[in-house]
């Protein structure tokens, strides 16, 4: 038998829309939007006028401006790099927030951000400040639950730095570090206050961004409310599969899949798209299927994309962890 009857094999029990095909051809189109971006390419970056309309996020969860601040600039670009206190304090008090603005605030005022410069009613009254002129402290990705009533107090920073000073109490960065599975440490976050599964899934990528730990990426993962939607249009059945199981399969048919409809999918360097990133294009296809086939439903139901394209013209100057070896290679 062969390998790419193999393949078709496994996608038997689940029974894929119109929108399977989308998906491919979605990854694939975004995908060459960010290598049109990379190498200076004139916009509009797609001919696919639903991309040139709306915001999609980038089909490697790494490649996004987030994503690229936290591994550079909080990450990496640090004195405490090697200590696991710092790395685990610096990427979760980022994360918690997750907007570039407010960790910029956050080091004009208190300086290099370590355990040492963590004085929590400092950061409390701080931002308590910003607050009260009107600033936005969080993004809209990747919320987590106020805790107000958890941490009984009224402002939700509050209860967030509370956590995190609670986790430094309990040593969670060094049972990380000791972690030799990425379940393992996912276990370790779910445990906590406010982190659901889902954003115990996203926590522990962040951390394996990280010379911390070295997890194995294809080990599990966890699909959140955007991917289960995404699922749900692109399969009418699943055949008894879960929607984990689903994108397992889709990890491991993508170079098939590719070929199959005849795209010359451009890697992230010779990296093959991850668990994490499979389920993230799950989330910006249901969203790319709201225009393009309005009649497949999800979960949530949502008709409209909120988010329209916006140019942003300041370049990113893309690094990757370094364990990951990426070349992007010369511009074509």
């Amino acid at each position: 038998m062969s390998k790419s009857s193999s393949i078709i094999i496994k996608l038997e029990p689940s029974k894929p829309t119109k929108a399977y095909d989308t998906y491919w051809k979605f990854a694939y189109e975004r995908q060459n939007v960010w290598y049109n971006r990379l190498y200076g390419a004139q916009r509009p970056f797609s001919d696919d006028p639903i991309l040139q309309e709306y915001k999609f996020t980038n089909v490697y969860r790494a490649s996004d401006r987030v994503s690229q601040y936290l591994i550079k600039h909080v990450i990496y670009n640090t004195v405490y790099g090697d200590n696991p206190n710092d790395t685990v304090f610096r990427i979760l008090l980022f994360k918690l927030f997750n907007k570039i603005e407010t960790w910029k605030l956050l080091e004009h005022r208190f300086g290099e951000l370590s355990v040492k410069t963590f004085k929590i009613n400092a950061f409390i009254k701080f931002l308590d400040s910003e607050m009260n002129k009107g600033r936005t402290l969080y993004s809209n990705a990747y919320m987590m639950a106020s805790g107000c009533r958890e941490f009984n107090v009224t402002r939700k920073h509050h209860a967030h730095l509370m956590l995190l000073e609670k986790m430094l109490k309990e040593k969670l960065p060094d049972k990380i570090a000791n972690c030799i599975k990425m379940r393992d440490a996912y276990a370790l976050l779910l445990d906590y206050p406010l982190i659901g599964r889902f954003l115990a899934y996203q926590y522990v990528t962040d951390l394996n961004y990280s010379e911390l730990t070295n997890f194995k990426e294809t080990e599990f993962t966890v699909p959140g409310p955007g991917a289960r939607d995404g699922i749900k249009k692109c399969f009418r059945s699943l055949g008894g599969l879960s929607e984990t199981d689903i994108i397992k399969m889709m990890t491991d048919r993508q170079e098939f899949e590719f070929e199959r409809l005849g795209l010359r999918f451009k890697r992230l360097g010779n990296r093959k798209l991850q668990y994490i990133d499979m389920q993230n294009i799950f989330c910006e296809v249901d969203k790319y299927c709201r225009v393009a086939h309005p009649d497949l439903s999800g979960f949530s139901g949502r008709t409209r994309i909120k988010q329209r394209f916006k140019y942003n013209p300041d370049p990113i100057e893309y690094f990757f962890p370094p364990k990951w070896k990426i070349k992007l290679g010369a511009k074509k």
